[in-house]
């Protein structure tokens, strides 16, 4: 048994422990959720530039589903042959440029157009975070593919233009048939 000292009739009375013990849980319970907030927002504006971009790509870490949501809500034209782009020219999210520059689609650094590249390493743009890649390819699309109305079209452009490997089209083609990249997009 517990007991406490009331000091305004000087005896000692029996606590209640269930009343006690409910101030105690809301007592904690404010002190937590106050200090949770106070630490968030004081840890982010006490962050430095680099300390924020560790923080977000921890938190949004790289995936086809999250690649595959970010194009629908660019609404990126022929989402189908983006996707088969970044997973060409990345290696199937794989490549050492992807890793290190954030680029999922191995692109140069742009010249004549906005960009959202840093800057370029090993021949080929650097981004801070890969989504950051994929609003530099909506900028492209925007800049040189807004007037292309087709599939065909579209093909025949990045075989002209895009790459250097003379199969580029066709790959992209047959990675679209064989992993029924259209679904994902409908």
């Amino acid at each position: 048994m517990l007991y406490f000292y009331d000091k305004k009739n000087l005896i000692h009375r029996k606590l209640n422990f269930l009343k006690t013990a409910g101030y105690l849980a809301a007592g904690i319970g404010i002190v937590s959720v106050a200090s949770y907030y106070t630490g968030i927002n004081s840890s982010l504006d006490n962050m430095t530039e680099y300390e924020r971009v560790i923080m977000i790509k921890k938190h949004d870490e790289f995936s086809q589903d999250k690649l595959v949501e970010m194009l629908k809500d660019l609404n990126v034209k022929f989402p189908h042959i983006v996707l088969a782009q970044a997973k060409t020219e990345s290696g199937h999210f794989k490549s050492g440029i992807f890793f290190e520059n954030n680029n999922l689609f191995g692109m140069k650094e742009a010249q004549r157009r906005i960009t959202t590249a840093e800057g370029t390493n090993r021949n080929h743009a650097y981004y801070n975070h890969w989504r950051e890649s994929v609003y530099d390819y909506a900028f492209y699309q925007c800049r040189y593919l807004s007037g292309i109305k087709s599939e065909a079209d579209y093909f025949q452009y990045l075989g002209a233009s895009y790459a250097e490997d003379t199969q580029y089209v066709s790959k992209l083609k047959n990675m679209v048939d064989k992993e029924s990249l259209r679904k994902l997009f409908d």
